[in-house]
């Protein structure tokens, strides 16, 4: 599919090399800013998982053949959890270097 064309937009007023920009909406900066979605993290302990899983298809699915892969599992599903809290609580702080756009709000 084709880019769309500015041309329409454009004005050429005397000099045809240098357009001006016809804006649709007035040139003001918003009092608010626009929520935006979390960002999705990407999946942990999918290697810890897929392990834990063939041992229990290769033992009948029994627990007791596969507690290293069930604890490695477990453990890593735990870590992965505290640092997701602590970056939530980061994130609630404006530690990262941005704010969420709620305060952001606020503060406007």
């Amino acid at each position: 599919m084709a880019t769309p064309s500015l041309r329409g937009r454009l004005a050429r007023l005397g000099n045809p090399r240098k357009p001006i920009l016809k804006p649709n909406k007035p040139l003001i900066l918003a009092d608010h800013v626009g929520e935006r979605r979390r960002e999705k993290g990407e999946a942990t302990c999918i290697t810890e998982m897929s392990m834990m899983m063939a041992c229990w298809k290769r033992n009948e699915f029994r627990d007791e053949a596969c507690k290293k892969e069930i604890r490695d599992f477990f453990d890593c599903a735990s870590r992965a959890e505290a640092a997701r809290k602590m970056r939530s609580i980061q994130e609630d702080l404006g530690q990262l270097g941005s704010l969420p756009p709620r305060k952001l709000n606020k503060l406007l």
